[in-house]
């Protein structure tokens, strides 16, 4: 199973501090251990929500266009600072791996399972199932090139 582990933090109160250099030594290190374990699947930093925008939908079918709104989003308490993808057995083993994080500044890790094709089974017409198969193939055929 594949589960996203989500760093969410208070950029405001983030602002207000220098990190600590050796949180940098330390992420590497808990970085490195999910290497050497083979559950990393991908896993990044994200730059501050004042160089990111905000996309916004409307409610319904006669909704107007999106709205996009520049950062930063001082509205919102919580951002999402980087994420990890894992292919672990369970969501315990993802749960251990999000309590090894060297985080001590409020952080929290929000951990999802990365949902598979499978689990449209029955549900999503024969057809888009086919179309996500293929797109799924060209998808990891442009990546091996």
């Amino acid at each position: 199973m594949r589960f996203m582990l989500v760093l969410t933090y208070d950029e405001a109160a983030a602002a207000n501090r220098t990190p600590d250099p050796a949180i940098f030594e330390e992420m590497g290190r808990f970085n490195q251990a999910m290497v050497d374990a083979g559950v990393l699947l991908a896993g990044e930093g994200l730059a501050p929500s004042s160089q990111g925008a905000l996309v916004s939908y409307g409610d319904g079918p006669d909704s107007e266009e999106p709205t996009v709104t520049d950062g930063p989003f001082t509205e919102i308490k919580e951002l999402i600072g980087g994420f990890w993808i894992l292919r672990v057995d369970s969501l315990a083993d993802a749960v251990s791996w999000a309590r090894r994080a060297p985080f001590r500044d409020g952080e929290t890790v929000q951990i999802r399972r990365v949902l598979d094709p499978e689990d449209f089974e029955g549900v999503a017409p024969e057809e888009v199932m086919e179309a996500e198969a293929e797109m799924r193939a060209r998808v990891e055929q442009q990546q091996g090139s």
